[in-house]
């Protein structure tokens, strides 16, 4: 429908168009607003367009679109220089639509688009009759599509058809295989449960013999582990006593020559100790003196008595250590014990040590103190007093085991005394040749 205003006949800018831009249009006509607004100055612009002077014109049209259809609506000097500008891009279109003679040949989408912009009379009925041209030709080719499309699915149709006849005739075959199939596994079936019967019962009895075999072998492996520590202990003391022996070799002397050294100074100082004692002058002794009797003022054997040592004396321990080369081996643990069982081990130990180094000092002999590595909770890091060797047993070893190892080292005939209340240790050191005083004793020595 069209609507006239007050103009003058043959003015089409008194017509208004009552419904809507079509699509098509509407795009045609955006885009040569855009293509036409880049022959305008910045000031021929409307205020709201001045801000895409400078966009290309692909990007003018898909970001100011609406900007540039509204004001093409609304700005007529903006709309007469765009038409100006399509008059020059397409002279002939345009004198044409003046004419009121469309050409026949062109896209109506075209001539609706510069007839929007032209406005010459009759530009509403272009539009329009654009729009139902554009509705009728999207229809067709809507249509044409929907046929397109159909045909298309018929065929699909008739290939599936086809391909599920021939899928169909396919599964039953392989149906009436599969029963045949199921028919000879389950006949294999019923043969394979017997088999199985059959096997669960062998399966049963191997099962017994393995937890059979197993358990002796678990006694044989437990027995080869035992077997195998106490022969790798052996190997411990064995390397201990071949690096010992390497190491007595790199010395230039062996550890038997050690020991009859040191056996040999204790009896050369021995024979000058009771020499310098007894201060004895040349031989005189008759045969008869050595008969054992009784002279006129001399003393009786009980007069001898009188004078014996009580076993707790500490004056036995004092000759003992005056003996030459003395050699005196003390368990630790077994003495602070004995003496102050109430203080913490460490402070057990330095008190120990402490009184020892003043014996060494007094005495002259040598002192070596024993104690037990298992009641170490870290290693001790500990300074020796003078005159005092620490030992500590090594893992696995004690202390008792580690005192009779230094008393078998030592030669025989040298004075070793052993100061413990352990009366395995106490026997032990005594079939070596050790002489055990009780940890009492040296408690009251060095106090």
């Amino acid at each position: 429908m069209v609507e006239t205003t007050g103009g003058g006949p043959g003015d089409g800018t008194a017509e208004v168009l009552d419904r809507p831009l079509p699509d098509g249009v509407r795009r045609r006509v955006v885009q040569i607003v855009s293509d036409g607004f880049g022959g305008l100055t910045v000031a021929e612009l409307p205020a709201q367009l001045r801000q895409y002077a400078r966009f290309a014109p692909n990007r003018r049209a898909k970001f100011a679109g609406n900007a540039m259809a509204t004001a093409l609506e609304t700005d007529t000097l903006f709309r007469q220089r765009i038409g100006e500008k399509l008059r020059e891009a397409q002279p002939e279109l345009a004198g044409a639509l003046d004419a009121g003679s469309p050409p026949p040949a062109a896209d109506p989408l075209d001539v609706a688009a510069a007839a929007y912009v032209l406005r010459p009379t009759g530009w509403v009925k272009l539009v329009a009759a654009a729009g139902e041209e554009a509705q009728r030709a999207d229809a067709e080719r809507a249509d044409e599509e929907s046929r397109a499309e159909l045909e298309r699915l018929r065929e699909e149709l008739d290939r599936a058809r086809e391909q599920t006849r021939a899928e169909t005739e396919r599964l039953r075959a392989e149906l009436d295989a599969a029963r045949k199939e199921a028919e000879s596994l389950h006949r294999k079936l019923r043969a394979t449960h017997s088999d199985v019967k059959r096997g669960e019962a062998a399966l049963r009895k191997l099962h017994a013999e393995l937890e059979s075999v197993r358990a002796d072998g678990q006694a044989q492996v437990s027995a080869a582990e035992s077997e195998g520590r106490r022969l790798k202990a052996r190997l411990g003391e064995v390397e201990a006593a071949l690096e010992a022996s390497r190491r007595a070799a790199r010395e230039g002397r062996s550890v038997e020559d050690m020991r009859v050294r040191l056996l040999l100074d204790t009896v050369l100082d021995a024979a000058q100790g009771l020499r310098r004692e007894l201060a004895l002058p040349p031989v005189s002794v008759r045969p008869a003196e050595t008969v054992d009797a009784v002279e006129p003022g001399r003393m009786t054997p009980k007069d001898i008595a009188a004078r014996a040592l009580s076993e707790n004396d500490p004056a036995i321990l004092d000759q003992l250590l005056a003996l030459p080369q003395a050699h005196l081996v003390v368990d630790g643990y077994n003495v602070t014990k004995t003496g102050y069982p109430q203080m913490p081990l460490e402070k057990q130990r330095l008190r120990l040590l402490g009184q020892l180094s003043q014996l060494a000092a007094q005495t002259g002999a040598e002192v070596t103190c024993v104690f037990d590595g298992a009641e170490l909770a870290a290693p001790v890091l500990l300074a020796p007093p003078r005159g005092v060797r620490v030992l500590f047993s090594k893992p696995g070893v004690t202390a008792d085991e580690l005192i009779r190892q230094l008393v078998r080292a030592e030669p025989p005939g040298r004075p070793v005394i052993v100061a413990s209340t352990d009366r395995e240790v106490a026997d032990g050191v005594a079939k070596a040749g050790a002489r055990p005083v009780a940890s009492a004793m040296l408690l009251k020595r060095l106090s």
